[in-house]
This record gives structure tokens, C-alpha cells and sequence, in this order.
């Protein structure tokens, strides 16, 4: 069935939900193992609320998105983006080609973070609806996201970054998952660094930016990515820089800080 005719909310769709001692036990495996994504996943189950649905309905309704699900019936945000040639012919400072270093840079794929979320729960298990597309383009576009505000793949990135999807968003796992990360960077390092700081900058950030989540993925991808950062009113995450010069003055690297990282938007 093509997306335009799915229903809306499907009727075997979960729509309540709010569990944090069961978040607290998963993100606890989380710090036990970081390579465990999957917990990430069931947190953001646990804590989801009412608002991600009432975004995520007034969005389908409108023209943008109807015309996004037919085309994206088609050739799915993450085949588009992990589509690499298609972007050959963009200017150097577009989205698309930032996006492709980035990614290259990372060892990353669009489907690589698909295929993380459907072996936390597969495809068939999940609803057949349109709220299921919206949730899916929030997931897809997460590494866009760090290409976009500059946030990097770093614990502390990942957590900051978070906290503007919260604000996009309105997913309370996300924002949990934000604050529990900016602890357990503070728990491991000691660092003087004002880590919350950068949370709540991340989240400032996110409210006063246009939703990303919502955009023509494929018209931005063509962009200079100066100009879709004023045009979004993305702003520039200076405390999080500060953060990183801190810690590196600490004496603190890169790996020792990919703790717990949080994939999911």
C-alpha cells in the first residue's frame, strides 16, 4: 500500500506511554555496554509522549508532507541520502557534498542507522501508518542533522545534539538520554568543562531553529549550507566548542569520550 493511502494512526499503535524506571534500567545497560544501541531505542520507547504525536499529526496533514510521502514511496530518505552519486554534480560548500565527507569521514550510511533501529524492533513488528513514516524521517535524518548544526559524533555532541532534537522534537527519551549522557561524561572525566552548559545551548538552539525534520530533503541537499543554516535559523553551538577545548586541555581525547552515544533524533 503506498503511503498517501496508509491510515493515519494505526489501530495497533501504542499512543501512551511514559516509564522511567524502565528508561533508567535500559540506559544503566547502555553505560554497560556502549555498543549496545539498541537500549537507545527502548528509552526513547519508554518516554515517548503525547506532543511527538500531535507534531507529527499536524505534519501529515499538511501539503509538504503529502507530496514528501508520495515521493518518498519511491526512493525512502535514507536510499536518497546513502545515494551518493546522485549528489556528484552539487557545488562543494552544498549540503550534500558536507554531508558525503561527513559521512565518508565517520564511516557511516543512512541504512546502517535503518538497520540498527529495525533489529531493535523489525519492520513487520512495527505499525503500518503514517505516524510510522514521520518517526522514521526523525530517525534518518539524524546524521543531517549533525552536517547541519555542526554538532560532532563525540559523546558530548551526540548528547547536545540531542538537545536540540528534544526541542525539535519533543520526545522525553531524547531529552533523558541528553541529560543522562552530559552525567556520565561529567562522571567519567571530571571535567570543569560547564557540560549541562552545552545541553541547554543545544536545546536553545533547537527551539529557535525552523524544524529540520520537516524540510524538502532533497531541495536542501542542493543548497549552499550557509544558506540553509540562516534560512533554518541553525546558530552556531559556542559553548559546546568551549566544552571541547576544555576537555582537550584536561587531557581527555576523542575515544575516551565515545561513551554511550545516542544515534536516534
Amino acid at each position: 500500500m503506498a503511503l498517501i493511502d496508509l491510515p493515519l494512526v494505526a489501530e495497533d499503535r501504542d499512543l501512551t506511554g511514559f516509564k522511567p524506571f524502565k528508561a533508567l534500567g535500559h540506559f544503566r545497560k547502555l553505560v554497560a555496554d556502549k555498543e549496545d544501541t539498541k537500549q537507545v531505542f527502548h528509552i526513547i520507547e519508554a518516554l515517548k509522549g503525547r506532543k511527538i504525536r500531535d507534531q507529527a499529526e499536524q505534519f501529515i496533514r499538511s501539503s509538504e508532507a503529502q507530496d514528501f510521502m508520495v515521493r518518498e514511496d519511491g526512493k525512502p530518505i535514507a536510499d536518497m541520502l546513502d545515494d551518493h552519486a546522485a549528489w556528484a554534480d552539487c557545488a562543494e560548500n552544498s549540503v550534500a557534498q558536507n554531508y558525503i565527507r561527513f559521512m565518508k569521514r565517520e564511516g557511516l550510511t543512512a541504512n546502517g542507522l535503518v538497520e540498527e533501529g529495525y533489529a531493535w524492533r523489525p519492520r513487520e513488528e512495527r505499525p503500518n501508518d503514517q505516524i510510522e513514516w514521520y518517526l522514521c524521517r526523525l530517525r534518518d535524518t539524524h546524521d543531517l542533522f549533525h552536517v547541519l548544526t555542526t554538532y560532532g559524533r563525540d559523546a558530548l555532541g551526540e548528547a547536545a545534539l540531542l538537545g536540540f532534537s528534544f526541542e525539535q522534537n519533543h520526545n522525553l527519551g531524547v531529552k533523558f538520554i541528553a541529560y543522562a549522557g552530559a552525567r556520565q561524561i561529567k562522571n567519567v572525566t571530571g571535567t570543569k568543562a560547564p557540560i549541562y552548559a552545552a545541553i541547554k545551548e543545544g536545546r536553545a538552539l533547537g527551539k529557535a531553529a525552523a524544524k529540520l525534520a520537516h524540510m524538502d530533503v532533497e531541495a536542501v541537499m542542493r543548497q549552499d549550507i550557509g544558506e540553509v543554516r540562516a534560512q533554518f535559523n541553525i546558530g552556531q553551538p559556542v559553548i559546546y566548542r568551549e566544552c571541547l577545548r576544555i576537555l582537550e586541555a584536561e587531557g581527555h581525547s576523542t575515544e575516551e569520550l565515545a561513551i554511550g552515544e545516542a544515534k536516534a533524533a
